[in-house]
């Protein structure tokens, strides 16, 4: 049997399909300056600002106000079959995804106004698969260290038993405004 591209692989087998929508992420960036990293993780959970397409393209969220703290966040995801790499558990693209994201906001919420960050390093221990059917995971995020110039936080995917399938830890960079340039009087006294 020759497949075509819109065939299913086997005769009778059902196709898949899946539509989201999402929001305009430039509405939410825009409230960033004036905010605080908490201030604006809060408010997006909320509803006061539209979640990050990524979240929505691959199904995770942060689940309310509780989920972002100082210095912590937890996303949810429910792994589903759109997930799935080749050999059926879900693709380590996802679980990178997933973590990057948590361990960035957990740094963004230890941030004043104005301040911006973006990853320069992600390291991830990759334990168990996850599948179809398992129900809903976290990935939790805890800050570590954060500097004037960098921050890192480590991250875990776990379960509802607590059981661990990923790790990570990230290093990011601390993007603070530039200081105005002190004028010649006070650089020579």
């Amino acid at each position: 049997m020759t497949q075509t591209k819109d065939q299913p692989l086997e005769p009778g087998t059902p196709q898949r399909t899946r539509t989201y929508t999402w929001q305009d992420p430039l509405i939410g960036a825009g409230a960033v300056p004036g905010l605080s990293g908490l201030e604006y993780l809060r408010g997006m959970a909320r509803g006061e600002f539209p979640p990050p397409p990524i979240g929505q393209t691959l199904g995770f969220t942060i689940g309310s106000e509780d989920d972002v703290q100082e210095g912590k966040v937890t996303f949810r995801m429910r792994p589903e079959e759109f997930h799935y790499n080749p050999i059926g558990s879900v693709h380590g693209g996802v679980y990178a995804t997933l973590l990057d994201s948590a361990l960035g906001c957990a740094i963004q919420t230890m941030l004043p106004a104005g301040v911006a960050y973006t990853t320069l390093d992600l390291a991830v221990k990759y334990l168990r698969p996850l599948r179809l059917g398992m129900g809903e995971v976290c990935a939790v995020a805890e800050v570590v260290s954060v500097s004037r110039q960098v921050a890192t936080a480590n991250a875990q995917i776990i379960d509802d038993a607590g059981k661990v399938y990923a790790t990570a830890t990230t290093t990011c960079l601390v993007m603070r405004p530039a200081q105005a340039p002190r004028s010649t009087q006070e650089k020579y006294p």
